[in-house]
Parts: structure tokens; sequence; C-alpha cells
């Protein structure tokens, strides 16, 4: 393990200024940041460590939003009983994630930033893109089983890892960061343009620049009678990351769909959403072959490769699992 430079942040705008300089890198939970540069993946030259920073509360808005601090830890926040009674897909996808320890020092803002588990990425050898742009991508014809199969590139095709972004992608999140000007209004990003497509520039992965940090997630306050829920389909049952997953919330008029939002995860290079899936349930029956039809337009465009076809079926059937389950009661969350 390198060594680095640290140093600890006591406001916002301090930590902003301190992480302009290149090769510094924040520090909140460390359960994605330490583990790769342990593994000399990231190679940062000085840490500034934000734990400090009043960052760590869960709010109701005036406006009936939820604002979710940067800081608050996963495990608090699957355990909240505002986010479990108004957020259930929300506190099903965490309870999914990691482990009991992982969720108890992993943040929202780390989650949010968390980087992929793909192998090649990992080994610090392997040719790779996003570690080291140019090198090329020895997933595309590699054993790519656990790969994606949807917002790749010839240049990457690393699965998007976490759970609870999927969720936040379904409830349509707002993340807000803080910049160098330090004047507490910063700029808000929709989750959906948070996460960046590979394309010719996989090292680019999230919408936020140097100068930035960010402070919290802001939820739409949902209609009442909003069902939803979070299905994740893996290898094993405990720690371990999606081949596939959707986050489903749905709004409903009688027998009929009046509004549907759909996210999948372990599939694509990001949380990805199925935005005709959920146009095609509009106005559609609560009934199996409206799901299935969604389920099949939610993988459209799919582009597999020799190890990880399977995932097109699998993907299709969770969400017509998850939608199902969604229509025929309001799912509770499970305790894990």
């Amino acid at each position: 393990m390198r060594a680095f430079q640290y140093a600890r942040a006591r406001t916002p705008a301090e930590a902003v200024g301190q992480h302009r300089a290149s090769g510094t890198e924040y520090l909140a939970g460390g359960t994605t940041l330490l583990d790769l540069v342990k593994l000399d993946v990231m190679r940062p030259e000085a840490v500034v460590d934000i734990n400090r920073l009043d960052l760590a509360k869960i709010e109701t808005l005036p406006d009936g939003r939820t604002k979710i601090g940067a800081l608050v830890r996963n495990s608090d926040l699957a355990h909240d009983r505002g986010i479990r009674e108004k957020f259930p897909v929300l506190a099903e996808a965490l309870l999914n994630g990691a482990s009991a320890q992982l969720r108890n020092m992993a943040t929202t803002s780390g989650n949010l930033m968390q980087r992929t588990r793909c192998p090649y990425f990992r080994d610090g050898f392997s040719a790779c893109n996003k570690r080291a742009p140019g090198s090329g991508c020895a997933a595309l014809e590699g054993f790519n089983r656990s790969h994606a199969i949807l917002g790749g590139s010839e240049a990457c095709i690393a699965t998007h890892p976490s759970d609870m972004c999927v969720a936040l992608a379904a409830l349509d999140a707002e993340i807000l960061v803080q910049g160098s000007q330090g004047d507490g209004a910063g700029r808000v990003i929709p989750i959906t343009k948070f996460h960046l497509l590979p394309g010719r520039t996989p090292e680019k992965e999230f919408a936020l620049e140097r100068d930035e940090l960010i402070t919290a997630v802001v939820l739409p306050a949902l209609q009442p009678g909003t069902r939803s829920w979070y299905l994740k389909i893996r290898d094993r049952e405990s720690f371990e990351f999606a081949l596939a997953s959707a986050a489903v919330v749905l709004e409903t008029q009688g027998s009929t769909i009046s509004s549907a939002r759909i996210a999948l995860g372990g599939v694509a290079t990001k949380p990805w959403r199925a935005t005709e899936a959920e146009a095609a349930l509009r106005g559609a029956p609560l009934e199996e072959s409206a799901f299935a039809n969604a389920a099949a337009l939610a993988v459209k465009g799919a582009s597999p490769r020799e190890h990880n076809a399977f995932k097109i079926e699998l993907a299709k059937r969770v969400v017509t699992r998850a939608l199902s389950a969604v229509a025929a009661s309001q799912p509770t969350v499970r305790e894990i």
C-alpha cells in the first residue's frame, strides 16, 4: 500500500478546497477507496477525511421531499422508520447489499461513487480502459459472465455494482453537490445523469467535477398508495453482487397502472432506467401479459457476450416477478 497525505476537513467548503488538487480523494466510509488502495488500483497522493462534516441527517423538507445527508450510513438509512414506510424499495435494496458490517461503515455518497467489481479492473494487470485508459478491455473476449449486457461499449462492459443506486434511479432521486464557490447553493444532478456511460472514456464515471462534493440526496414525495419493491438475483444469498435486479415503483388507479418506474441492476454499466418498459405500462392493466411485455422492452437492445447471454432471460424474469409482486400486494421490507 502506497503512502499518501492525510487531511481532515471541518466544513464542506474546506473539503472542496482540499480536494481540488489532482490526485486527491475523499474518505468517508472507505469501503471502496481503501480496498482499491490496498490493491494498488487507486493511488491517491492525498486523502481528505470528510467524516466530521455535518452531513449525516435524514430530514423531511417542507414540501414533503426527503433529504438524506451524504454521510448517512447505509445501515442507518435502511433501518430509518421514515425511509422504511415511505420508500421500502430503498430500504430493501440497502439490506440486499454487502454485509451488516460494511453497511455500518458505507455512506450514501460513497455508495453513489462506488466503483465496479469487474475482476479485470481490480486485478491490477489485465487490460482495462477504466483503470488504464487506452489499454483495452480484457472482458470483451475474456470470462464475462458477470458483465453488462446494456450500456456497454467496445471500450468497457463493466457492470455497475450498487443496489442502493438502482432503487434511487427508480425513485427519481436528485443529488445535491457543493462547488468551490462555497455559497451552499451548489447544483442538482438527477440520478439518471450522475453515472456516465462508458462510451470511449470509461475512466470518466461520474458527472462530478473535482471542485465538487456530494452533500445530500433528495427523494421526491410519492403519491399515496404508491407501491414498490426491490428484487435481486445472485449466486448466493448474502454478500454477493447482483446477476440481475429490479427496482419497481408503481402508481395505480383501480386495476390500471397510471405510472411506472423500473430500474435494473447487475446487467448494465450504470443503474439502468427501462424507459420504454415504463411507457408501455402506463394505462396498462395489472396483468401478467402487460408485465411480460414490459420485461421484454426492459432488455431491448441488449448486447450480450459469450458468457452472459443468460442475463437477458434472467432480467426479463426479474422484472416480471417484481411487477407481479407489487401488483399483488404492498411488499414489506425483509430483515436480512
